[in-house]
């Protein structure tokens, strides 16, 4: 019986993606760099902001200049966070819900700490007992170490857990933790890419997710 939910944040509880493909390119434009689109912001999402700069800087830079355009990012994106960040439709009255009907929640994400602490207070407290982000001393998914704090802050059994996300980050960190996964279809990645990637269960949208661990708990109530 699940009784514990594990969330991604980015592309799944949040749509953070123009706030993010806005400082990426703020960032590359301060270095002089080429912009991306957003599409290109959305394929390299999942695994970090080190990894999304990497990602959007020309393979060429020199290790010093990544690190220059990488400190302007971040500065940049903690002051503009939460400008167009939103939950998805549906994503709070979700939430509400599976609080009601008893579930255990906790957020994992490869975003910095610092960040998801203040999304976390912004927008899921009411509901989300606690979130993990990239700090010293603990591996970023897909380590399962990040699930494994969650799981032991919640006193929770990997065995009555599920962890839902959008991405092959997310399945390959389900996979390593032993625990269920649900992916959702609204985020960063395609259907068929995260078929690809060893996807199994979906959500089309978040009531789906009531449907799939609840039953008994009306959808659209």
């Amino acid at each position: 019986m699940i009784d514990t939910i594990i969330w991604d944040l980015d592309g799944t509880l949040l749509d953070t993606l123009d706030d993010l493909h806005e400082s990426v390119n703020h960032a590359l434009k301060q270095h002089g760099l080429p912009l991306r689109s957003r599409q290109e912001i959305r394929r390299f999402l999942g695994n970090g902001i080190r990894n999304l700069i990497h990602q959007s800087v020309p393979d060429e830079l020199p290790e010093q200049d990544f690190e220059e355009v990488f400190k302007t990012f971040r500065t940049y994106y903690m002051a503009h966070s939460q400008i167009k960040t939103r939950p998805y439709n549906c994503v709070l009255e979700t939430l509400a819900k599976l609080k009601t009907a008893g579930y255990k929640m906790a957020i994992v994400s490869n975003k910095v700490q610092e960040a998801v602490s203040d999304l976390h207070r912004r927008f899921f407290d009411k509901y989300i007992t606690t979130a993990i982000g990239e700090s010293e001393g603990i591996m970023r998914k897909p380590a399962p170490d990040m699930v494994y704090q969650a799981l032991r802050q919640l006193g929770s059994l990997k065995e009555h857990a599920v962890y839902i996300g959008d991405s092959e980050v997310d399945l390959l960190t389900a996979q390593r933790a032993e625990i269920n996964c649900i992916s959702v279809l609204w985020g960063f990645r395609d259907e068929d890419y995260l078929i690809a990637n060893g996807a199994k269960v979906f959500a089309r949208n978040p009531q789906e997710i009531i449907a799939l661990l609840s039953p008994s708990v009306p959808s659209n109530a």
